[in-house]
């Protein structure tokens, strides 16, 4: 379809940007929804998220994705954000509603949790290891604590930056079954041994340093657990091989990038997205790079 003056534009705003595959991913499903929309990629300075973000009202867009860095500073931008994104403190998702007010969403963490899904596999009373102690692992810990896991531990090199991941879960989620502590020695093995699900949040083993060893040892892993790697650029990651070797089932970070955008896909039109569609387009991209 060739945009016309009926055309609506929504996009993704980050900085920087260029390197993102949600512009793919999106018109391949708009195309396949008969929508007459196109999704671009914004490259937003820091210093100018707030008129990014009233630049949305203005030009009438459908909406915006938001991605690194400017999650949390959108937030003062917005009339109202949903429970998810007030608890994670980001946003991802904001809709320009019929009313005019601007709503932002945080897709990220139902997003992981219907990719677990999608593989065959319910959080709800899994022991859960979460390494990494940033954004995503802000936001996979609340999704784990708030569907129902029945103890998370928090993985990372500072051990005090999982602690305060740990500390925000707790208060968010009203959830106390959290202990956190340093990636190395007895309790990160003594975490990842007796998990369920284990959940890599760091960016250890992307591209273009795809030869490095796991981040954790692959001793720690065993058979029966389910491993996840959110990293998608290599899908099949050194933890998803390790995992594998072991026995382990595994779930790779294309899972949850494909549904965190069908659900704001959903959020602006209101219609059920072609994910098939989406992840298709995705992995041409990956394939393509």
């Amino acid at each position: 379809m060739e945009p016309d003056t009926q055309t609506r534009a929504v996009g993704v705003i980050g900085w920087p940007v260029e390197h993102s595959l949600s512009p793919a991913m999106h018109n391949a499903a708009l195309r396949e929804m008969g929508l007459n929309w196109v999704y671009l990629a914004f490259a937003v300075e820091p210093e100018l998220v707030g008129e990014a973000v009233r630049g949305v009202r203005g030009l009438r867009l459908v909406g915006l994705n938001v991605t690194i860095p400017h999650k949390s500073a959108v937030i003062d931008h917005l009339d109202e954000i949903d429970d998810t994104a007030a608890a994670l403190e980001a946003v991802n998702t904001i809709v320009l509603q019929p009313d005019g007010l601007l709503v932002g969403h945080n897709t990220d963490a139902p997003g992981f949790i219907r990719s677990v899904q999608e593989a065959g596999h319910d959080v709800s009373g899994m022991r859960v290891a979460v390494i990494g102690a940033g954004g995503a692992s802000r936001s996979i810990a609340y999704a784990c604590a708030t569907s129902g896991a029945s103890a998370i531990s928090i993985i990372n090199r500072t051990p005090l930056r999982a602690e305060r991941v740990a500390e925000m879960v707790r208060e968010a989620a009203d959830f106390d079954a959290l202990d956190a502590g340093p990636l190395d020695g007895e309790f990160a093995q003594e975490a990842v041994t007796r998990a369920d699900l284990v959940v890599d949040c760091t960016s250890v083993g992307m591209y273009p340093h795809h030869d490095v060893e796991p981040v954790i040892s692959p001793q720690w892993l065993r058979p029966g657990q389910v491993v996840v790697d959110l990293t998608y650029n290599p899908i099949d990651t050194a933890i998803l091989k390790a995992a594998r070797a072991v026995g382990a089932d595994t779930v790779d970070g294309a899972g949850m990038l494909v549904h965190q955008g069908a659900i704001s896909l959903q959020h602006w039109s209101g219609q059920e997205p072609p994910v098939e569609t989406m992840r298709a387009a995705l992995l041409e991209q990956l394939g393509a790079r």
